[in-house]
């Protein structure tokens, strides 16, 4: 493999070091610091999210068939050379730490992944949250990770579009990472790996999360950042398979990491107390302002970013399952938080709107998020991960429809953005009000009173739901002005109708008719 001739040129290499003894690297080498309660607590500089015009798949004969031009960007592999050759002149003057871990819990399925830092902490963090083995980093590996934050890019002369590049070799079994700290690219790369070689051996790979119920029932969580993906997935009544990347194999479901990349802003232990409480020693905070006086993290500070994470392995929640694998799934949740305020806070979906839902990945930004936006704004992601898919989306899809018909799997929408009236009017729905709703569908005692079918989108709304106020049920009895709710609902199913003109021609009837209907 590549890294072997790279690394025997390496200034010096630190092969192998426990995560205690990462993290003292981490601190004597000035990298991060301590929190009140031993969690190493870093900055990423400029980048504190991933950089997605920065991302590159190397075009070469093997993928410029296979891989979805439509949604990747190609580079030429005269482009990885150079970089690489960046790359290998850095090692050559500096020290490197490498670590060997693997992704994907099913053994069947699973990939050795050498990681070649620069950084201590970045691979405490790879530690952390991919799966640990007790292989020494001398073992051959499937795929190799050169992240080197300080090596960047000259666009003039290296073809990219900055200073930062993220580039996927597939023939090379190489990513280089190069010109940021951000660690979710770290982890990002290698969904990606798995996303463009797992379904070629059909094995649907799903950005979820994923839990069980005592009786052996297996729930999926798809959701885009922000929907409360990890939060609804830790749940003390339900045993944590993963918090964000999944297979589907004939075996049931896999986790491909072994810990969880959990988002911290306004994280306290009465919202979240599983995810409060692994904050701790061995986790790694990203951008989290902290007093440096008593190293007491203020989760509610966005000053440096809304975006602050803390990444934890998964034995960190107490009631996680080892090895995180589980059986068929019984349920999907797909999660949006519509600024909107127009779609219910649960609904039901047929099979064919599970599968054109699952293709369109709704969910919004409100305003303030980003520069300009002044108003909800609706953002399409299909499969809810678009920018790691490298695969046509149809590809995803059909295996997720095959899965859902084989395994008889309920679908349902949730809702955990407005109500009442869009970002501004109205409120974000109670997560209290989430959680019994997403209970009583798991115990199957969601809609015992029956269902009404929600005009325009077609979805079904149940007259009832333990725990919950029936008025919050449908969407238009919590607006004042319903003229006003009717236009804006009809302004987003016309967003939703926009959106889906690119699947024309490739989805059958069934489903291209299953999303919402304009009169």
């Amino acid at each position: 493999m590549i890294s072997a001739g790279l690394l025997a040129e390496a200034k010096e290499t630190v092969r192998d070091l426990s995560v205690r003894e990462l993290i003292e690297e981490a601190i004597r080498n000035g990298e991060g610091t301590f929190s009140d309660r031993g969690a190493l607590r870093v900055t990423t500089g400029t980048h504190t999210g991933r950089s997605p015009k920065d991302k590159f798949i190397v075009d070469t004969p093997l993928t410029h068939d296979v891989v979805n031009w439509n949604n990747n960007q190609p580079c030429s592999q005269e482009t990885f050379d150079r970089l690489y050759v960046k790359c290998e002149e850095f090692i050559k003057t500096h020290k490197v730490y490498v670590k060997n871990v693997k992704a994907g819990a099913d053994p069947k399925y699973q990939i050795r992944v050498k990681f070649i830092n620069e950084m201590a902490w970045q691979t405490v963090f790879v530690s952390q949250l991919f799966i640990k083995t007790d292989e020494p980093s001398t073992v051959q590996e499937d795929f190799t990770v050169i992240s080197l934050p300080s090596v960047e890019a000259d666009p003039a002369t290296d073809h990219t579009n900055s200073e930062t590049f993220i580039i996927l070799n597939f023939d090379k079994k190489v990513v280089l990472i190069g010109g940021g700290m951000y660690a979710g690219e770290l982890k990002k790369s290698i969904f990606s790996v798995m996303n463009y070689l797992l379904p070629r051996q059909d094995i649907l790979t799903m950005h979820c999360s994923c839990n069980e119920g005592n009786k052996g029932d297996v729930a999926l969580f798809f959701g885009l950042s922000g929907t409360g993906k990890t939060t609804l997935s830790a749940d003390p009544q339900r045993s944590l398979i993963g918090d964000d990347e999944h297979g589907w194999g004939d075996n049931g479901v896999f986790n491909i990491e072994g810990g969880c990349y959990a988002k911290c802003i306004d994280l306290t232990e009465d919202s979240q107390p599983e995810i409060y409480r692994a904050v701790r020693f061995g986790a790694v905070m990203e951008n989290v302002v902290v007093d440096p006086k008593n190293g007491v993290p203020d989760f509610s500070d966005s000053s440096i970013t809304e975006n602050t994470r803390v990444a934890y392995p998964l034995d960190y929640i107490p009631n996680a399952k080892l090895p995180s694998m589980a059986g068929h799934p019984k349920n999907i949740i797909f999660l949006t938080a519509d600024a909107f305020g127009v779609l219910p806070p649960i609904s039901k979906l047929t099979k064919e709107q599970a599968m054109y839902h699952y293709l369109t990945g709704y969910t919004s930004k409100v305003a303030g998020t980003e520069r300009g936006i002044t108003e909800p704004q609706a953002t399409f992601s299909t499969a809810f991960g678009a920018p790691f898919l490298p695969l046509p989306p149809l590809t995803y899809a059909k295996l997720l429809g095959e899965r859902i018909a084989r395994h008889d799997t309920n679908v349902y929408l949730v809702n955990t953005g407005w109500s009442g009236g869009p970002y501004g009017v109205g409120k974000r729905m109670k997560l209290a009000y989430t959680r019994a709703m997403i209970h009583a569908a798991l115990d199957g005692e969601l809609g015992k009173e029956g269902w009404t079918t929600m005009p325009m989108f077609g979805v079904s709304i149940p007259k009832s739901c333990p725990n919950v106020p029936s008025n919050v049920l449908n969407p238009r009895s919590t607006w004042e002005d319903k003229a006003a709710y009717d236009e804006t609902a009809r302004k987003l199913a016309r967003l939703f109708q926009e959106n889906f003109k690119k699947f024309q021609g490739e989805v059958t009837d069934d489903i291209a008719s299953a999303g919402p209907v304009v009169e």
